[in-house]
C-alpha cells in the first residue's frame, strides 16, 4: 500500500476546514423550514448534491488531503454507491484514478453513474465475501489509498461539514442554533461528522430496523454488530454490519440513544418529501425524516433533519409513490 497517513482522531477544527473546501466549490444545500406535528423543523436537502447525497463532502476532504505521489497511485473505496459516487466524482475532478468495490445487488442507477464518473467497478456478493478485504487487496496490489466510507478521519470531517452550513443558514435566518439533529446512520460518518460540527447539539443517529448496529452499540456502550443474518431492507445505503472505533470513540461521547424505523414508516418518509418538499429520496435518505413523522423523538427547540440521499431507481421510486 502507499504510506498510510498516520491515524488520528478526527477534529472540529477538521470539519470547519472540510467546509471551507465544500465552500470553495459548491454552494450549500437548502436548508427548508417544515412543520410536523404542529412542530416547525429544518430539513437539510442533500439529496440536491451534485452526486445526489452527502458522501460528496467526504470523499472531497478525504481526496484533497492527499499527496501527490499518493494521487498518482490512485484510490481505492468500498460502497453501496454513494459514496462509490462522491469518491468518483472528487477523484475526476483531481484526476486520481479510482476503483470502487460495490455489492452485486447495489441499485442499478448507483452502479452506472460511477461507471460514467470514471471509476472502476469490482462487485461483490454482499452476505458472502469480505469487501473490507477485497478493497484492502486492490489497495496494495495497485499503491493506492483505502479511502473508507465512514471510518477514516477525513470522511468524518468532511461529513461534519453539514453542521457547519446549518448553523450558517440558520443564523443567517435569525433562527436559534440547532438543538437536535436527525441524521439518516449507516456506519456513523455522518452522525460523527455532525456531533463534531454542532457540539451544544443532541445528534440522533437513525438506522433501519435490523441494520441497526449504532443503536445496540450505544445502548450496550461497545460496539455492537447486526449479526451474520439481518434481514432485508430498501435501506441500501445504511446496510453496515457495524461501526468501527474511531466513529464510535465520537460517536459514544456525543450521542445519547439511536432510533430505528420500519421499511413502511421509511416509504411513508419517501411519499411525504415527494408530496410536501417535492423531493425525491432514497429510502436510506428518507429514515430521518421517517423518524420525525412518526414521532420517536421529540421536536421541540430546533431540530433539523438531514435528508441524506436521493439517488433511488425510478421504477422504486414510481411503486412507491404509487403505493400511497
Amino acid at each position: 500500500m502507499s504510506e498510510a497517513q498516520p491515524q488520528r482522531s478526527p477534529t472540529r477544527e477538521g470539519v470547519l476546514e472540510a467546509a471551507a473546501k465544500m465552500a470553495a466549490i459548491l454552494p450549500p444545500t437548502p436548508l427548508i423550514p417544515l412543520e410536523i406535528g404542529g412542530a416547525q423543523v429544518w430539513v437539510k436537502a442533500e439529496c440536491l448534491q451534485p452526486i445526489g447525497a452527502f458522501k460528496i463532502r467526504g470523499a472531497w476532504h478525504r481526496l484533497t488531503a492527499l499527496g501527490e505521489a499518493e494521487r498518482a497511485r490512485g484510490v481505492v473505496a468500498v460502497s453501496s454507491g454513494n459514496h462509490a459516487q462522491g469518491i468518483a466524482w472528487a477523484a475526476r475532478r483531481l484526476g486520481i484514478e479510482a476503483t470502487i468495490v460495490m455489492p452485486q445487488d447495489a441499485p442499478p442507477i448507483k452502479l452506472a453513474r460511477t461507471k460514467e464518473l470514471g471509476a472502476s467497478v469490482v462487485t461483490y456478493d454482499r452476505m458472502t465475501e469480505n469487501r473490507e478485504e477485497i478493497a484492502q487487496n486492490l489497495a496494495e496490489e495497485k499503491g493506492a489509498t483505502y479511502a473508507h466510507a465512514f471510518a477514516d478521519p477525513w470522511v468524518i470531517e468532511g461529513q461534519g461539514s453539514a453542521g457547519i452550513e446549518i448553523l450558517d443558514q440558520l443564523a443567517a435566518q435569525g433562527a436559534p442554533a440547532p438543538t437536535r439533529i436527525l441524521a439518516c446512520c449507516g456506519g456513523g460518518g455522518l452522525s460523527a461528522g455532525l456531533a463534531l460540527a454542532c457540539p451544544d447539539a443532541l445528534v440522533v443517529p437513525v438506522e433501519p430496523e435490523g441494520w441497526d448496529d449504532v443503536c445496540r452499540s450505544l445502548e450496550t456502550g461497545k460496539i455492537q454488530s447486526v449479526g451474520s443474518s439481518p434481514p432485508p431492507t430498501a435501506c441500501d445505503a445504511l446496510q453496515t454490519f457495524q461501526t468501527s472505533p474511531i466513529n464510535f470513540g465520537v460517536l459514544k461521547e456525543r450521542c445519547e440513544y439511536g432510533l430505528r424505523v420500519t421499511e413502511e414508516e421509511v416509504r411513508d418518509a419517501q411519499r411525504f418529501a415527494f408530496a410536501n418538499l417535492r423531493l425525491v429520496l432514497e429510502p436510506g435518505g428518507a429514515v430521518a425524516l421517517a423518524a420525525a413523522l412518526t414521532g420517536k423523538t421529540e421536536l421541540n427547540g430546533t431540530t433539523a433533519i438531514i435528508l441524506s440521499g436521493g439517488n433511488v431507481d425510478p421504477q422504486e421510486f414510481a411503486r412507491t409513490i404509487a403505493e400511497g
